[in-house]
């Protein structure tokens, strides 16, 4: 007569994991299927006009396309300003109006109004390397203005505002 012998941890292991082959091979298998759509073809290893694209490079596409670089030339000479002269220059004056090549800034006084224009070819030429050739040719420094009393187009010559107290 054969002694049973107690079972050991690896049989119980192996027993269990048996069972559960069994199991799963009665279950029924799902079917895969294709999900109907256009099929995906690869653009190659450089990306395509549908694969994702940075943004800088789709606006400088735009800006190309719709001819628009003149206009951007002249918003980055007034949108970096600051950086385009440096922020010292900056602090004392502002670019006011652009026309036909001619840039117009007004400086806080009349100080640096004329320190700005002997300044001139300095910052023109910072102007043309960083923003082109083309768009500001020259550059009109004016200073502060006083405050003009005229009301009207008709004047008469006096001592302004003050001659009516008598």
């Amino acid at each position: 007569m054969a002694e049973e012998r107690p079972a050991r941890p690896s049989d119980i292991a192996r027993a269990a994991l048996d069972a559960a082959r069994a199991a799963s091979a009665a279950r029924p298998q799902p079917t895969r299927r294709r999900v109907a759509g256009p099929r995906r073809r690869w653009t190659g290893p450089h990306p395509g006009a549908d694969d994702p694209q940075l943004l800088g490079s789709l606006v400088d596409s735009l800006v190309t396309q719709q001819d628009w670089t003149s206009r951007t030339k002249v918003g980055a000479v007034f949108g970096r300003w600051d950086t385009l002269v440096g922020p010292d220059i900056a602090e004392h004056c502002r670019p006011q109006s652009l026309s036909e090549g001619e840039l117009l800034v007004i400086a806080e006084s009349t100080a640096w109004a004329t320190q700005l224009r002997l300044m001139a070819p300095s910052i023109l030429a910072k102007l043309h390397a960083q923003v082109g050739g083309d768009v500001v040719t020259r550059l009109r420094v004016v200073g502060p203005t006083a405050p003009n009393w005229k009301k009207g187009p008709r004047t008469v010559r006096g001592r302004g505002p003050r001659d009516t107290y008598g």
